[in-house]
């Protein structure tokens, strides 16, 4: 019986260790790419009513989503997780009124959380 016993409790625990080992870490990355989506921090901008996120790495990303939400971080340091977007992305009326940069390094996001990371922007947008 004891021995039963211990050869059960070393196959429950070597279970959860690998299932621990194969969970995805999807909150560790700045800015990359996950099952759950893109997370990218940056200075969060709104102009005519569409939002656009200056993010560090120097992309900017025109946001789709909860306008409510990302409305009080407008000029704020944020951290959003979404879906990056396929649709026309490079012809977009943010491309076309943009002075921050070329059609070539703007994508957009379909946001699904926002975390606030600072009142005042960091990152060096223009």
């Amino acid at each position: 019986m004891p021995k039963t016993l211990m050869l059960l409790l070393a196959l429950l625990v070597s279970s959860a260790w690998l299932t621990a080992q194969q969970y995805p870490q999807t909150g560790s990355h700045s800015s990359g790419s996950s099952a759950a989506g893109q997370t990218v921090q940056g200075c969060l901008h709104s102009s005519g009513g569409t939002y656009t996120l200056a993010s560090d790495t120097g992309t900017n990303y025109q946001l789709e989503g909860d306008s409510a939400t990302l409305s009080k971080h407008v000029g704020h340091e944020v951290r959003i997780t979404g879906t990056p977007s396929k649709e026309g992305s490079s012809t977009g009326s943010m491309s076309q009124n943009s002075t921050k940069s070329n059609s070539a390094s703007e994508e957009t996001l379909m946001v699904h959380s926002v975390k606030h990371v600072s009142k005042t922007c960091t990152s060096a947008s223009k």
